[in-house]
């Protein structure tokens, strides 16, 4: 079984789920699409490790429901021993940024700019699951540990990166008066 396949059964060992809400439930840890995650929901179903019903819908096509078996949760368990795989990095921005030489200054400032807004919206979304987890949950043992733990992970990282970015911004900002300066000093001296 893949990593993602975990994930799967990890979502589900919390609440029953559609492949479609498992899909939206991932995002926040794994990227997936659909078609990552049906064929690995048949697949774990032959293999007994999950179990489906139809749920009949009126005003939608009828879905899917699947649930974790206990053959799921143990073979959750026994992962949760398993060493842990090297983090994958994939960041757009950071290799964006080893590039930035190659871009005008406005365009720097925009991308920047545009990344700041999601940094403040992400920090916004994890300070608002936090408020609602209650101070009693948050121990070993609960569910909600879990989510406190994580929100926590998700605000700090995005204060830092949220602060990073507000560092560039001044740097960039910075140059971007300087040359503007320069260029203000030339053309008075032309007229001169």
């Amino acid at each position: 079984m893949n990593t993602l396949s975990y994930g799967l059964l990890g979502l589900l060992a919390r609440r029953e789920s559609s492949g479609y809400d498992l899909m939206l439930r991932i995002q926040p840890f794994w990227q997936a699409k659909h078609s990552q995650i049906y064929p690995l929901l048949s697949s774990m179903e032959e293999k007994q490790l999950l179990s489906s019903h139809w749920v009949q819908q009126s005003d939608k096509p009828d879905k899917k429901i699947y649930a974790i078996t206990e053959k799921g949760m143990q073979k959750l368990r026994e992962w949760m021993y398993q060493p842990i795989a090297p983090a994958v990095t994939k960041d757009e921005l950071s290799l964006r940024t080893f590039c930035l030489w190659l871009a005008e200054i406005g365009i720097a400032v925009d991308i920047f700019e545009d990344r700041r807004i999601g940094y403040l919206e992400k920090k916004r979304y994890y300070e608002q699951i936090l408020e609602g987890i209650p101070e009693e949950t948050r121990e070993l043992g609960s569910k909600a540990f879990s989510n406190y733990v994580l929100a926590t992970k998700g605000l700090m990282m995005a204060e830092t990166e949220l602060k990073w970015c507000d560092w560039v911004l001044d740097l960039l900002k910075q140059q971007q008066r300087s040359t503007a300066s320069k260029h203000g000093r030339t053309n008075f001296e032309t007229l001169s």
